[in-house]
């Protein structure tokens, strides 16, 4: 108990020391258990709409995933309801409409679907709509003109009823009135949803009133889900998909899990990096801590207290910061959570508060989290203020100096370094991307634990350079903070270490993001000859209306049509692999100069002719003027001739297999012939941007499809990359908090550990300004050592990627020198505004009351 006390008394008297440290175990804790709330909201979210909307038993068209992609929804006879309510067991049988490939936009035709990736769905408003929505204005619609919209659809845009709108599906587009707005009884996870009478979405949807896309089957008092789905299957036979309540609503669970499931891991790993980072922290503090309080140990020890009663004294008060963090970072998760579901409202996604979920497992993880990193973190310092020597202590010798600890500690970090080096290499000299990659993240790891390691090392070198660049300008004072900065290594090294592994991640990102900009943009300049690219962003297939208007567009040389076919190649050796073929119009080979390793690839699209790519033919031995059997999904077998091999070296159609759409009509049915899923077009000769003023004239009414020219199709790519590394450097931005936590409580304690040299130096004659200057310089010495070492390994990281990725066509290295420069230019103004609080505390000392501490 005498433990306990004295360990309690100990934290309270330094709650001020403690309070940072305490702030990073939070910030850690509640991004672990934000993330755990938010991702549990958004899983009781969608369950919760998923239960709503599923019957007892639901009876679509079977899936088949290697169908042609014609772009038609799946369907059923309309008569399928009537049929198997008369089956014993049901209690009643609706039929419902819907398509989830729709285009809502108003009558400037501008585009009301969603931007988060959210479907918009076209159905009929009938009996299954009403479980889940219900009017708040206007009637239900009546007639092929008019439509309901959702409420969130109708708020966000501004739509009210009689406003027009159209509807553009795979058949065609459709102009209507809104006769009336609907809201969700249960919360609308982001969808847009536009609502037809029952014959109107038949006809617009499926392209017949004898269609329908599912039968919701409710069960009749007595008999199971699964009696009953047992009953249907056996009335129906082949060709219809069944599923119970659960299955339904586990299969819609399952749709969105991947994503809620990288979601949630990724955000768990930008949390782990900030715990490392605070790890750091709370060993410098624990260490500063230990080392200031050395004459009090040493009476601990002189009293009688034995090696182990002072371990646990440290470990405990580690323990009552990891409590008071962990109580404090859950609390703060719930409000991260609560966050993250207002922005998310903002983008589409609406999650409403009352469906706020808390695990009891989720506090738990953030106890245990807090508590356990933070007496790891404090276990070191501990064991080392268990050997202070009571007779060094009285004597203020401090701590013991181990040199043979920093020799071994130099060692094994040197031995990491280098082994992690070693993986970087061999990463680069791999012959394929996975077996590189295994090699890359051992690299990372060695590399960046070595460094850690060998900080203390690197500090006295690095520093020594920072500061004959950046201090030589401020005289003594800028000596005094190198000096201070070199003073104790291994806090310099282990403070720097938090920044480095923040900016070293930043610094990686920035390469590989520019490098794929570089390498597409290379890849477009060579091999694309195509003027214009027609496509979606969203994957939709191109409609027939689209592929027609397009083709009809003046000023244009020749326009591609470009669909994927499924099928399965049976190669000369035997051996047959499911695949999709490139199917395209012969001026392909025009508008992708792919170059080939044997034949030429316009050859490839002749009669009953095709390319494979190099990698195919090297594993089954196939050489030009060899045949494949191709069994076509849904249709014939031909036995088509290779004309090309096409080279592995490029990311743009890498791997592809090309065919000519010609033979491709020779062995499948019309109606299972895949819709056109990219277009290409090419100007005439010097009639460029009037040939691209048409086809936006031509696209206008359809603003789901995106047309594009070379620098369009480079900007956007550059865009897209660029957002991601935007939220990635969000997400990072955690971790350089607390990194900048640790800076400011190193200078904190390092302030109180040098009162009595501060007061010393104000008597000779040292100034408040050059004071704080000096605290101030010192701060921006050991952020920028930081900076430079993250920076430097971070480069490392990047160019050891690309050269993985160069084995998949991106073969072009950039290094970001402006992001780069100015992350290490920003590192200086972080290492002023971490030193603004402790240089200004130590300004403001009592000389007197400075140099008589003891």
């Amino acid at each position: 108990m005498t433990v306990v006390r004295t360990s309690l008394r100990n934290f309270v008297a330094h709650k001020g020391r403690m309070v940072l440290s305490a702030i990073a175990v939070m910030l850690s804790v509640a991004f672990v258990s934000g993330t755990l709330v938010f991702t549990d909201t958004m899983n009781t979210t969608f369950d919760k709409l998923f239960a709503s909307t599923s019957s007892d038993v639901t009876v679509t068209a079977e899936r088949n995933e290697d169908a042609q992609q014609t772009g038609k929804p799946a369907s059923i006879p309309a008569d399928t309801a009537q049929r198997l309510e008369k089956l014993d067991g049901v209690a009643s049988a609706q039929s419902d409409v819907y398509d989830e490939r729709i285009t809502l936009v108003d009558d400037r035709n501008e585009n009301l679907s969603p931007t988060t990736g959210a479907p918009t769905i076209a159905g009929d408003w009938g009996p299954e709509e009403k479980k889940s929505m219900k009017l708040i204005s206007g009637k239900a619609p009546r007639g092929p003109t008019e439509v309901v919209v959702d409420a969130d659809t109708a708020d966000k845009h501004g739509l009210a009823a009689g406003d027009a709108v159209k509807v553009i599906s795979f058949t065609g587009t459709t102009e209507a009135r809104i006769s009336g707005i609907a809201k969700f009884t249960a919360t609308n996870p982001g969808a847009a949803l536009v609502f037809f009478d029952r014959p109107t979405a038949q006809k617009k949807l499926l392209g017949s009133t004898d269609q329908v896309t599912a039968v919701m089957l409710t069960a009749a008092e007595g008999t199971s889900d699964a009696q009953l789905k047992k009953a249907v299957a056996a009335e129906l036979g082949g060709g219809y998909q069944v599923r119970t309540a659960k299955e339904a609503a586990d299969s819609a669970a399952d749709e969105v899990g991947e994503f809620l499931d990288f979601m949630r891991y990724a955000l768990l790993g930008f949390a782990g990096i900030s715990v490392l980072v605070g790890i750091f922290l709370i060993v410098n503090t624990f260490s500063m801590l230990v080392a200031q309080r050395t004459r009090e140990l040493g009476l601990m020890r002189a009293i009688g207290a034995g090696r182990g009663q002072v371990n646990r004294s440290v470990l405990i008060e580690a323990l009552l910061l990891g409590v008071v963090g962990s109580v404090l970072g859950i609390a703060a998760g719930v409000g991260i959570a609560v966050g993250l579901m207002q922005l998310m409202g903002t983008v589409g996604m609406n999650l409403d508060t009352s469906d706020l979920t808390i695990k009891a497992s989720t506090p738990l993880v953030g106890l245990l989290l807090g508590i356990v990193v933070t007496v790891l973190a404090a276990y070191l310092p501990a064991r080392r203020a268990g050997k202070v020597s009571p007779m060094a202590a009285l004597r203020d010798a401090g701590t013991p100096a181990d040199g043979r600890t920093g020799t071994v500690r130099t060692v094994f970090g040197l031995l990491l370094t280098a082994a992690g080096a070693a993986g970087l290499w061999l990463a680069t000299r791999a012959e394929t991307a996975g077996d590189g990659s295994g090699l890359l993240a051992l690299g990372i790891v060695f590399s960046l634990i070595g460094f850690v390691v060998i900080g203390p090392l690197l500090a006295g070198l690095v520093v020594r350079a920072i500061s004959a660049v950046v201090l030589r300008f401020f005289g003594p004072v800028g000596r005094m903070a190198e000096r201070n900065a070199l003073r104790n290594p291994r806090r310099t090294g282990a403070t720097a270490a938090a920044l480095m592994i923040g900016l070293a991640l930043v610094a990686a990102l920035s390469v590989v993001g520019s490098s794929m900009v570089a390498s597409a943009n290379d890849q477009l300049d060579k091999t694309v000859g195509a003027d214009f690219i027609i496509a979606s962003d969203v994957g939709q297939p191109l409609t027939p209306a689209v592929a027609k208007a397009v083709h009809a567009a003046p000023h244009l040389a020749h326009v591609t049509d470009y669909k994927n076919v499924n099928a399965e190649l049976t190669a000369p050796d035997g051996k047959k692999e499911k695949t999709r073929l490139a199917a395209a119009d012969p001026t392909y080979a025009q508008d992708l100069r792919t170059e080939t390793d044997a034949g030429e690839l316009s050859a490839a699209y002749g009669r009953d002719a095709m390319s494979v790519p190099a990698a195919y033919a090297k594993k089954h031995g196939i050489e030009v003027g060899d045949r494949v059997a191709v069994a076509f999904t849904g249709g014939k077998t031909a036995r088509l001739t290779v004309a090309a091999i096409t080279t592995d070296g490029t990311s743009l159609d890498q791997g592809a297999m090309y065919l000519a759409i010609a033979t491709v009509e020779r062995y499948l049915p019309a109606d299972e012939m895949p819709a056109n899923v990219l277009m290409f077009a090419q100007a005439e000769e010097g009639k460029a941007e009037q040939a691209y003023a048409a086809l936006k004239e031509r696209m206008k009414d359809y603003p789901q499809y995106q047309i594009r020219d070379q620098a369009d199709y480079k900007q956007t790519l550059q865009d897209q990359i660029g957002q991601l590394l935007n939220m990635v450097y969000g997400l990072l931005a955690l971790a350089i908090i607390v990194a900048v936590l640790g800076v400011v409580n190193t200078l904190a304690l390092s302030v109180v550990e040098r009162t009595r040299e501060i007061g010393l130096l104000r008597a000779i004659g040292l100034s408040r300004r050059q004071l704080r200057r000096m605290i101030r310089l010192e701060s921006v010495v050991i952020a920028l050592f930081g900076a430079g070492l993250g920076l430097g390994l971070g480069m490392a990281w990047g160019a050891a990627s690309q050269q993985l990725l160069a084995l998949e066509g991106l073969g072009v290295l950039d290094i970001p020198w402006p992001t780069i420069i100015t992350v290490f230019l920003g590192s200086a103004l972080v290492g002023l505004v971490a030193a603004l609080v402790p240089a200004f505390r130590a300004g403001r000392m009592n000389v007197l009351g400075a140099i008589a501490t003891e």
